[in-house]
């Protein structure tokens, strides 16, 4: 496969329609990085809402980093590999995340964190795909979180989208890139489409410690440990937890224009959420995942004067719920 075969997209900024069930992307927009050491487990033990007994070779879960205010600054993901550990994190976000992160690390010497300069993550859609990119079986990546350690990194089985179609990531830390045959290129906005149809929130700069975790469904997307012990942010966290103290979540709407990530909800002139993500479609429309007040999410909303239409997340959250 040539270069220009595997190039990323040259206008990655719409998904298209309909959104493709099978192909592939370079996530040029993420990052990933190894730390490393004696102190690694309980160094990111301390810092993320993850437990790292958990984290396994054939586990690689969701986790957030936050202030001790309980305000998430980082999500991610946290993948074994033999005695380190790998994450990824946002290209915009990710020098002000590892800064601040550096701050804890210092008290572990001999442990390190290091960017992986030729690291990629790349965006797997359908499990054919999936399949041919690794030349192996992959039918025990089950669940979301279930890892595959592969010659040249890890192949990671994300969540589903609303279709239902199979998702992966396949990070790539050595050796050549993964061949896909016959499998379309996308863009990264196909990919961010996916991700807000699998209601999978992302973090910029507007949303820097802007929401508790629970605030952006993370709970339900099996990124949070509630029985793990003391990390930053822990106390604000599982208060809000185990009072029932949840009174805002992440829904997913449709916009009639284009929106700012940051941007207030609206209903009337109330101010009852905030835009986290989203993504527009060749058609001119928008979708996006926004914060909301439960007791708002019924109501006639919108955004920068764009009318809003609530569509599905393909999970459950029962915090919605009156008594939940």
């Amino acid at each position: 496969m040539t270069d220009t075969d595997t190039a990323v997209p040259t206008s990655p900024e719409t998904a298209s329609l309909p959104l493709p069930d099978q192909g592939y992307v370079r996530l040029a927009d993420r990052i990933l990085v190894r730390v490393s050491g004696p102190g690694t487990d309980k160094f990111l033990q301390g810092q993320f809402s993850q437990n790292l007994e958990e984290v396994t070779g054939d586990r690689a879960l969701r986790a957030a980093a936050s202030s001790p205010k309980g305000r998430a600054y980082c999500l991610t993901r946290l993948a074994r590999d033999e005695d380190s550990v790998i994450l990824d994190l946002p290209t915009a976000l990710a020098e002000q995340t590892l800064s601040q992160l550096r701050k804890y690390l210092m008290l572990f010497r001999g442990t390190t964190m290091e960017t992986l300069d030729d690291g990629v993550v790349w965006g797997i859609l359908g499990q054919e795909t999936a399949r041919a990119a690794v030349g192996r079986d992959i039918s025990g990546l089950q669940a979301p979180g279930d890892a595959l350690g592969i010659d040249s990194g890890l192949l990671i089985r994300v969540e589903s989208d609303d279709r239902d179609i199979e998702r992966y990531e396949l990070w790539q830390t050595s050796g050549n890139q993964p061949v896909f045959r016959v499998a379309p290129q996308l863009s990264q906005a196909d990919w961010h489409a996916t991700e807000i149809a699998a209601g999978v929130p992302a973090l910029d700069e507007a949303g820097w410690e802007a929401f508790v975790p629970q605030m952006l469904n993370l709970q339900h997307l099996g990124g949070i440990h509630f029985k793990k012990g003391c990390y930053t942010g822990q106390e604000v966290i599982a208060r809000m937890h185990f009072l029932g103290q949840l009174k805002k979540s992440l829904f997913r709407f449709r916009s009639s224009g284009d929106v700012t990530p940051g941007a207030d909800v609206k209903m009337g002139d109330r101010t009852v959420g905030t835009v986290v993500n989203r993504v527009p479609f060749s058609d001119g429309s928008v979708e996006l995942l926004a914060v909301i007040r439960h007791d708002a999410a019924d109501q006639a909303l919108s955004v920068e004067g764009n009318s809003l239409t609530a569509l599905p997340l393909p999970y459950a959250v029962p915090e919605r719920e009156p008594g939940g």
